[in-house]
């Protein structure tokens, strides 16, 4: 039997330097998790070594017996480890990415919540390695003018990656500044002139319903614009409206379709039209949309669009859902905790990740293969936006 080794304390260092969540939001099984996972992808556990068991994980981290096998489970499931009945738990030999490094160029990282998650997918694909993943992303903050930095910081990272001979670029174009698509497609010529695969993360960069030649993963963006109209509908609403910003990812124009796929289906044809492009924090440009549409309902081009809308129809006396009712997209952290607690479309970040490194990899083994969109579902979110509670009282969550 092989002897277990004990992993060194302290973090193990990496370049891919994602932010950690604070202790109070991480689960037990999360934390238990988290270490052996780091320690295996470390080398602190090799192949073959043999892991603590059960019972010395629930000592060394307070848990129980259910929570700690949860926890090995996940692992087992990503084929990092193997249990023998008698025998306990040991490290799987298991196929490694040696020889290459791959650029998360991830310009509004900060700015956009569904990329950590993204990233931590990546992390925890059973292919990568610790220091095979280095973090190229703005600096920006999310203040009036950071997200015209991180197109100029884009460019310099793509000049680093090809500097750099990577083996593959993880890429989300940038959204939200009126050159987007010129800036995105003057990175995109830099890597194809270096001839580096990439593989692009939640949205193309061209116009919607364009298409590049390059791999994409990402959500069903049109189902989910149908599912989130569609809701609204079943639960009365007719007068509906459809908002997000101006310069928007493709992403919010299939949203869009889906938007108005779902009113022709439940023939709903508005006699003005129902989309608006605006900054929903404006009172002033929510009060117009209000005056205009008088809708009584709203679809957000996101979780965080969502919120501000709220933030400004609650500070302009308007009700939410009794006079208001709004649906989000993204489920992020926060949407179960704002005021009104958000109805929204759950997309799975994580998988999104994951995903992403083994769409990179086949094509590096296949690069013959045609190009792919790797499109999750999502799932609806019912919470007390929507107002389903006032149809059913029993929702009230």
């Amino acid at each position: 039997m092989a002897k277990r080794r004990k992993p060194a304390p302290g973090p193990e260092s990496s370049q891919l330097n994602a932010q950690p969540e604070t202790p109070r939001k991480i689960s037990k099984h999360q934390v238990v998790f988290d270490y052996l996972h780091s320690s295996i992808q470390s080398g602190a556990y090799k192949p073959g070594d043999r892991l603590p068991s059960e019972a010395e994980l629930g000592t060394m981290f307070s848990a129980s017996r259910i929570t700690v096998a949860k926890a090995v489970l996940e692992l087992q499931r990503m084929n990092l480890v193997s249990r023998r009945p008698g025998a306990g738990t040991h490290v799987q030999a298991r196929q490694q990415v040696d020889g290459h490094t791959f650029g998360l160029l991830i310009p509004e990282l900060g700015l956009t919540e569904i990329f950590e998650p993204i990233c931590h997918g990546m992390m925890r694909s059973p292919f990568a390695r610790p220091d095979a993943l280095i973090w190229g992303n703005a600096s920006g903050s999310g203040v009036s003018g950071s997200r015209r930095e991180a197109a100029e910081e884009a460019e310099n990272m793509a000049h680093h990656f090809i500097a750099q001979k990577i083996s593959g670029v993880f890429f989300a174009p940038l959204e939200l500044i009126p050159d987007k698509d010129a800036a995105n497609r003057k990175v995109m010529r830099m890597l194809e002139r270096a001839k580096i695969p990439v593989v692009l993360l939640d949205r193309c960069y061209m116009p919607y319903p364009e298409r590049s030649t390059h791999d994409m993963v990402g959500i069903d963006n049109r189902r989910t614009g149908y599912i989130a109209t569609e809701h609204l509908i079943e639960l009365g609403v007719r007068r509906l409206v459809f908002l997000g910003e101006e310069h928007a990812a493709s992403t919010v124009d299939a949203r869009v379709t889906g938007f108005h796929e779902a009113l022709r289906r439940h023939g709903i044809y508005p006699e003005a039209d129902p989309v608006w492009r605006g900054r929903a924090q404006d009172q002033e440009f929510a009060k117009k949309m209000l005056e205009a549409a008088r809708p009584e309902g709203v679809i957000c081009a996101n979780d965080v669009t969502a919120a501000r809308l709220m933030q400004s129809l609650l500070a302009l006396g308007r009700r939410i859902p009794e006079e208001v009712r709004i649906v989000g997209i993204d489920d992020v952290k926060y949407a179960g905790l704002l005021t009104v607690p958000l109805t929204t479309m759950h997309q799975n970040c994580a998988a999104i990740g994951a995903i992403a490194m083994a769409t990179m990899l086949e094509r590096l083994a296949h690069p013959e293969l045609p190009t792919r969109d790797i499109l999750l579902p999502t799932r609806l979110v019912v919470r007390r936006s929507c107002g389903a509670y006032l149809n059913a009282p029993h929702l009230n969550a």
